[in-house]
């Protein structure tokens, strides 16, 4: 990483850049946890495999967890009563109860006085008993229950104000209103306290950042939702003691799984962390990216970790982002930008490279010597998977499908390389601007036609259909597409049918994550773990560079990926 480097505030959100000078330069064992650390990660977090299924439950299922998690907590709102001495049969470590009623974000109505029963009988078998905030705290059951075995919980069950729309004020205040919700908490003596606030306006910051002033190893905090996942990640880190995944698919609540958080982020290991990198947009939980850049980061022994952030509004979390690090959070020291807000990332950079300045948009920012720079990959990831697949671009004429940011820098890309380049967009709007902004001609997608050109570039998201009718083009046209799915998009079934030669999207994937990487740490990704490797069984829907993909279990593709 740039070592050094320090998060600077900006004037506004629509500062202009100016151009830079050039381009500077399932379930794994938990063996695998600390490649590239060995011996000197000596910190890890207690990882405690939630059951939210009754699938969970299984003997195959609770067998899985032998070496995995420390922990299992049943969510028995969820799956009911179990029979603890079954649970133990094939599950060695501890068992944790928790009833969630409704109030707490849960789904248990039980009355208060099956609902002392229920609690009472688990102090009995279980070797620890979440009580809710302050509904459970009553002299029955903390007779019953002692410290401890006692988890002490709090779930925000609404909407916990917009206070992280206002900047950094927002932030310490939210921050001082977590602090007096735990003073409460504590004066109940417990093994462990859990506090979950509603994400509120966008983030749900305030949770880590109440972690780093605590200074206790018995406190865990994180936001739910889904735009609250990163703060569960990241809270180890920040002295949490433990980290919990649902044994099955992640959840609506935001809980990842147990198997992403050892696959994409390493733990319960907890190596050295500096500072964070990450994805901004829409559903960023759905990239492979996460996985692929913690998996180089933790290769290389860099104190980084990459995360996924959820955003709506950019220029809002970018200040978010500055000053959550100001406040003494992690600082932020580089981001993969996805659509709709490449060109906002632009307009926050202190500098940008050509290609980002060409096209109007940019999908990575990153610190260099103190300032933020902004560039394109969508440019190279092009150019280098042509390459690789044996593809000139030099005096071919180039049709290029979709006109948003990934479109552009494609464009672009080709035209610097010799090709003769026409821009195709369904939107006559977004069309005639790309046009306008790149110098090319510009055609509706309702009168483009495939035949003629010698390389057709597809860069909308796209993928149930074919963009364009394969069976129109010539019979040499090289078919290069942005967006990846696993199994093959509509349009890479018909190049393949077609016998023409095509460029996936998963291969220029690869080739924009190894130059991100190297731009935001300064080093080369290593060539081990194989980066298509780690993607094989991925599950996710149809992704394209500027649009991730959104992970819905129930449509969820879990095919194998062939290697490039």
């Amino acid at each position: 990483m740039h070592h050094g480097c320090r998060i600077r505030g900006r004037d506004s959100p629509g500062q202009s850049v100016r151009p830079a000078a050039g381009r500077s330069g399932g379930v794994r064992p938990v063996a695998r946890v600390t490649s590239g650390y060995g011996a000197a990660v000596g910190r890890r977090a207690r990882l405690v495999a939630v059951a939210a299924e009754p699938e969970d439950l299984t003997p195959r299922a609770l067998r899985g967890l032998t070496g995995v998690a420390d922990e299992l907590e049943i969510r028995a709102d969820l799956v009911g009563d179990p029979d603890p001495s079954r649970l133990r049969r094939y599950f060695g470590g501890r068992l944790t109860y928790s009833l969630r009623s409704a109030r707490h974000g849960g789904r248990s109505a039980a009355g208060p006085v099956e609902r002392r029963t229920r609690l009472l009988r688990a102090a009995d078998h279980y070797e620890r008993v979440d009580l809710e905030a302050m509904d459970d705290v009553q002299p029955q059951l903390l007779a019953a229950v002692p410290a401890r075995q006692r988890r002490v919980s709090w779930h925000a069950s609404g909407p916990s104000g917009r206070s992280e729309g206002r900047g950094r004020a927002g932030l310490l205040e939210a921050s001082a209103g977590l602090r007096e919700r735990f003073a409460a908490m504590s004066a109940v003596p417990a093994a462990l306290y859990l506090l979950v606030p509603q994400p509120g306006a966008q983030y749900g910051s305030a949770a880590p950042l109440l972690l780093t002033g605590l200074g206790r190893t018995d406190v865990t905090a994180f936001a739910s939702g889904p735009v609250g996942m990163w703060t569960r990640v990241l809270a180890p880190w920040l002295g949490a003691p433990v980290v919990y995944g649902r044994i099955g698919a992640p959840g609506a609540d935001g809980s990842p799984s147990v198997g992403r958080l050892l696959a994409d982020y390493g733990l319960p290991a907890l190596p050295p962390l500096s500072g964070l990198v990450g994805i901004a947009g829409h559903a960023p939980e759905g990239s492979p990216s996460p996985r692929l850049h913690n998996a180089a980061l933790r290769e290389l022994r860099l104190p980084a970790l990459y995360l996924p952030f959820p955003v709506d509004t950019f220029f809002r979390f970018w200040q978010w982002s500055l000053d959550f690090g100001a406040l003494g959070g992690p600082p932020l020291r580089g981001l993969t930008v996805t659509a709709p807000h490449k060109e906002s990332a632009l307009h926050v950079a202190d500098a940008a490279d050509p290609e980002a300045l060409g096209c109007g948009a940019a999908n990575l920012l990153w610190l260099d010597a103190g300032r933020w720079r902004a560039a394109t990959t969508d440019a190279v990831g092009a150019l280098r998977a042509l390459a690789l697949g044996g593809v000139d671009p030099n005096g071919r004429r180039a049709a290029v499908i979709g006109c948003g940011g990934a479109g552009r820098a494609v464009a672009w890309a080709l035209r610097a390389a010799g090709a003769r380049v026409t821009l195709v967009n369904r939107g006559t709007a977004h069309g005639r601007e790309a046009s306008s902004r790149l110098g090319l001609p510009y055609v509706p997608l309702a009168r483009f036609s495939p035949a003629g050109y010698g390389l057709l570039a597809h860069a909308t998201p796209l993928v149930e259909r074919e963009p364009f009718p394969v069976a129109a083009a010539d019979a040499d046209a090289v078919v290069l597409e942005m967006p990846y799915r696993d199994p093959p998009t509509a349009l890479a079934r018909a190049t393949r049918a077609r016998g023409l030669t095509g460029i996936d999207g998963w291969q220029v994937l690869i080739v924009e994550v190894r130059e991100q990487f190297r731009l935001m740490t300064g080093h080369p990704m290593p060539e081990t773990p194989p980066l298509r490797a780690l993607c094989r069984g991925w599950p996710e829907e149809a992704a394209v560079h500027g649009r991730t993909a959104s992970e819905a279990p129930a449509a969820a593709h879990r095919t194998r990926r062939e290697a490039p």
